[in-house]
């Protein structure tokens, strides 16, 4: 099985505060694999590392093989990695038609000058509606997003994500504000629109860590303290004694 992205010996430094310590890390295409730890383990750092918003301070980054470190995000995204935030950065007063189909003439090589093609881009108005479908806002195809329903538009940035074809895809707290019953059909719709392709994913609710994930990473204090199936971490001791204890004994597990 081929490793789809791979972390060796990252650090992160911010002035004299070491985030990332050592990081260690290897992710098989088509695994989905959550990254949990408390808060400060250094998560959301590890993130901006693999996605290009911050070079590593040392060690390597590699993505289907090919080194990344220190390449910006747009040339990180060139190469097939997408990534969903936290906070929307969805176009509020386009439609979600008009949102993905942004995101899919700029990975067809429409670039800035799209405007002038719209009328004939029928590959791109196809691969548009075939997004729209499986992320099942077909329906609601003429809202503006910022009309849409929370996790209507959570789905909707999953969709720009997938958009332009990435086979790596980065989601960040994807089912955070959701009731319990949003996070459910949520869950199943991650699950249906990465199949095939490899899924980090940081996220705090450990019913969809263990209901999604294929591997579990737990960080801890910038590095990798355990990595393995959900069965194996929830018995691992270190992590336990760091995190997951504490964090299952609140959640009533």
């Amino acid at each position: 099985m081929s490793v789809a992205v791979e972390l060796k010996d990252v650090h992160k430094r911010f002035g004299r505060t070491e985030i990332i310590r050592g990081a260690n890390l290897a992710v098989n295409a088509g695994e989905r694999v959550a990254i949990i730890g408390p808060n400060g383990a250094g998560k959301s750092t590890l993130f901006n590392l693999i996605s290009g918003r911050f070079p590593p301070s040392s060690g390597q980054i590699l993505l289907h093989g090919e080194r990344i470190d220190g390449l910006p995000p747009y040339e990180v995204n060139r190469r097939g990695l997408a990534r969903s935030f936290q906070v929307s950065n969805l176009f509020g007063r386009l439609s979600v038609f008009e949102n993905l189909r942004c995101a899919v003439l700029w990975s067809l090589g429409y670039r800035y000058a799209f405007w002038r093609f719209l009328a004939g881009a029928k590959d791109a108005n196809d691969r548009t509606e075939e997004v729209m479908k499986m992320i099942r806002l077909d329906k609601r195809r003429d809202v503006p997003a910022l009309n849409l329903t929370y996790a209507e538009q959570r789905a909707l940035e999953i969709g720009v994500t997938i958009a332009g074809g990435a086979k790596v895809i980065l989601l960040d707290e994807p089912t955070a504000g959701m009731s319990r019953s949003e996070t459910t059909r949520f869950v199943q719709l991650i699950r249906e629109v990465t199949e095939g392709r490899t899924l980090l994913t940081v996220e705090h609710d450990m019913g969809v860590v263990f209901g999604l994930a294929d591997r579990i990473a737990v960080l801890v204090y910038g590095e990798v303290i355990a990595f393995d199936t959900p069965e194996k971490v929830r018995a691992d001791p270190r992590v336990q004694e760091a995190y997951l204890g504490s964090v299952l004994a609140e959640a009533g597990h």
